[in-house]
């Protein structure tokens, strides 16, 4: 059953995405559903942007118990839903929805993702906090402040390539400020983490090319991309003695209060797990 997208009887939910062909989600709640002997399914729905508005306005109204929503509909799912979840409203975006009693509602599991990906793959990572730099400021940037600042890391630098857009996620915590990449050098001298949310580095996109120099090698490094497992990033900051966590385990812990929703039963994230989505990136 694992990574199937057939339609079962049971509890019916999905991901919602354009392009959405290329998620690896279906084969971990499908692996959840059979270890777990669960009547359900869960599939890959291609939703184009130019009829997104009408597909969520509609979907309490359909059979999904609910959805996962990847890019670029996590904003408009949010604005579609009746009810949303605190960090969800926090976020104006929502990437976990449900249908109860004909509404919809909805939340967003990309922090707890993140933040349980670092408490797994470096314990105590949090224990002192300090400085942190987010590059990018994109959708999964919001989660990224969001997360880190709930654990109490202070100031957090945005860094941008359009200082803007930066300045637009400033709001969501008081300890936010936006830069460009001319001020990351010296914000490199006395950050304690640096994590990557933008998708330079990933497989088809250019490196993410920055100098590592100045950062200090206890620093931790992270990157939300997962394909490559060990980006360039990660590998520079490896080679220089920096401790790293790759970004895979935030794609599987996020996934886990979805399908707890969902089906009813709450499914751990363990090793024959993280192996069986590996083993899609030969």
């Amino acid at each position: 059953m694992s990574g199937t997208d057939a339609i079962r009887s049971g509890p019916r939910a999905g991901v919602a995405g354009w392009p959405v062909a290329h998620s690896r989600s279906p084969i971990i709640h499908g692996r959840w559903l059979a270890k777990h002997g669960i009547a359900g399914s869960y599939e890959r729905v291609p939703v184009a942007p130019d009829g997104a508005e009408a597909f969520f306005a509609t979907l309490a109204r359909g059979d999904f118990a609910g959805l996962n929503v990847t890019v670029p509909h996590k904003e408009l799912a949010a604005r579609a839903c009746d009810a949303l979840e605190p960090v969800a409203a926090a976020l104006g975006a929502a990437n976990t929805l449900w249908v109860e009693n004909g509404r919809l509602y909805g939340t967003n599991t990309d922090v707890e993702g993140f933040l349980a990906n670092l408490d797994e793959g470096a314990p105590g990572w949090d224990a002192d906090p300090g400085p942190a730099i987010v590059l990018g400021a994109g959708g999964a940037a919001r989660a990224v402040i969001h997360g880190l600042a709930s654990r109490g890391f202070a100031p957090i630098a945005i860094v941008n390539r359009t200082l803007d857009r930066a300045a637009l996620l400033t709001g969501l915590a008081p300890v936010a400020s936006a830069h460009g990449y001319e001020d990351l050098p010296k914000l490199l001298e006395t950050a304690r983490f640096v994590v990557n949310t933008t998708s330079l580095g990933m497989n088809g996109s250019p490196p993410l090319d920055i100098d590592l120099t100045p950062l200090d090698p206890a620093a931790l490094v992270t990157d939300i991309v997962y394909v490559p497992l060990e980006t360039p990033l990660l590998a520079l900051a490896r080679a220089r003695g920096n401790p790293v966590v790759d970004g895979l385990g935030m794609l599987l812990h996020q996934a886990v209060p979805g399908f707890e929703r969902w089906f009813g039963v709450r499914p751990t994230v363990d090793a024959a797990l993280r192996a069986e989505v590996l083993a899609t990136f030969a």
